[in-house]
Parts: structure tokens; sequence; C-alpha cells
């Protein structure tokens, strides 16, 4: 896996991903498994995504 999400992107994926994450837990729903993704993308900094798009955030 190649690195392609930049630090300030990286931040931000992850303090939505837990902020994601407490909602669905607060609220006791499911959707908060849907923090997970922007969570593992910050912490792994790779998006699947970016990389099927050609695109990348990260200034290396």
């Amino acid at each position: 896996m190649k690195i392609n999400v930049g630090n300030t992107e990286r931040l931000l994926r992850i303090i939505a991903g837990i902020i994601i994450i407490g909602v669905g837990i607060y609220y006791q729903s499911w959707w908060g498994v849907v923090g997970l993704i922007p969570l593992l993308t910050g912490l792994f900094r790779f998006c699947p995504l970016y990389a099927m798009l050609g695109m990348n955030t990260c200034k290396r």
C-alpha cells in the first residue's frame, strides 16, 4: 500500500471517525460503524478510493 493521504487530511479523518463512532454509540445506532472507514484510512494513511481515482494528497 502506497501512502496517499496527507498529514492534515489524516488528522481530519481520524477526528471525524472518532466523532462518528461516538455519536453512533451515544444513539445506539449501527451507523457508528461507518466511522471506522475514515478512522482506518487516517490511521493507515491509505485510501482505496484515492488509489482507484489516482489521487494523492500526500506531499512526498
